[in-house]
């Protein structure tokens, strides 16, 4: 039997407190719903090209919300992985540090 996309995320977020667990429901909720969308726009054409003239080609508005869509997709991911605590390896940045120093300093 095959999981579900929303079942297979459900079950990543298994070890989270109660309050991580209903905020990465909303998420999860948001990402199912944006893969689906994703999927339909993928099958429209997103670009237009002129008939007498292929050097001149406009995006199609199936292609500008795909980009769109995708914006939030990407988002909605990464707002899910700091949930789970995967991004919390990340160095800071020098900028970051000196940034930090000069805030210390004062």
């Amino acid at each position: 039997m095959e999981q579900t996309r929303k079942e297979e995320l459900t079950q990543l977020c298994a070890g989270l407190d109660e309050r991580a667990q209903k905020l990465s429901a909303e998420l999860i909720t948001e990402l199912c719903f944006i893969e689906e969308r994703l999927a339909v726009l993928r099958s429209y054409p997103h670009i237009r090209v002129h008939p007498a003239d292929p050097t001149k080609q406009k995006v199609t508005p199936a292609g500008r919300q795909y980009k769109e869509m995708l914006q939030q997709y990407l988002n909605t991911i990464k707002t899910f992985d700091r949930l789970l605590g995967s991004s919390e390896s990340e160095e800071i940045s020098p900028l970051r540090e000196y940034l930090n120093s000069l805030r210390d300093a004062e």
